[in-house]
């Protein structure tokens, strides 16, 4: 600090130059709309497992395919693919149609039933919106946290959803089918 700056107790010019871009950007930063809800990024709450306040994000982590992420983070001892898992949980979880914290989302990614994707559910953020941690949904072997997943069935019963997509920032172009929440004991 300069010696008139010190005697004046103001910042010098640079100190001032610094403090005005920080607020620039601090006011940006609080200004970026949430993909789940009417409040600033910046506002959001915490979500169990980790900060929200980050929005949707890659981690940097080992790459994972979603079943081992899914079965590690919710605890449910269920093998093989993704498609498999509503039936092999049948008689030993729970099975839901509506979501709940912990839970897993299935999914079935193409209308045959031939290929799925399982999620865990993170948060619920209103009837309609959930976020969910998963891996493998760009097919990359990312790992994804809270990440926003909105019911968009007639009915609003959670038979579809669509995901937001992290690559383009935005919704989903495609909506899904969800077999379910199964969820752990």
């Amino acid at each position: 600090m300069s010696d008139s700056a010190r005697s004046s107790g103001r910042p010098s010019g640079r100190a001032s130059a610094t403090l005005a871009l920080a607020a620039v950007l601090v006011a940006a930063c609080s200004t970026v709309a949430s993909p789940v809800g009417p409040y600033p990024v910046s506002r959001a709450p915490s979500y169990p497992g980790g900060p929200f306040e980050a929005g949707p994000r890659f981690l940097s982590a080992p790459p994972s395919q979603c079943v081992p992420f899914a079965r590690e983070i919710s605890g449910i001892a269920i093998r093989g693919d993704a498609n498999t898992w509503w039936t092999q949980a049948e008689g030993r979880y729970e099975r839901a149609g509506t979501p709940a914290v912990g839970s897993v989302i299935v999914i079935r990614t193409y209308g045959d039933g031939s290929r799925g994707h399982v999620a865990v559910v993170t948060r619920i953020v209103s009837d309609r919106v959930i976020l969910v941690d998963h891996a493998n949904w760009h097919g990359r072997g990312e790992v994804a946290v809270a990440v926003p997943v909105r019911d968009v069935s007639e009915d609003h019963n959670w038979s579809q959803v669509n995901v937001w997509w992290l690559d383009t920032n935005r919704w989903g172009s495609r909506d899904y089918t969800v077999e379910g929440f199964i969820r752990p004991r």
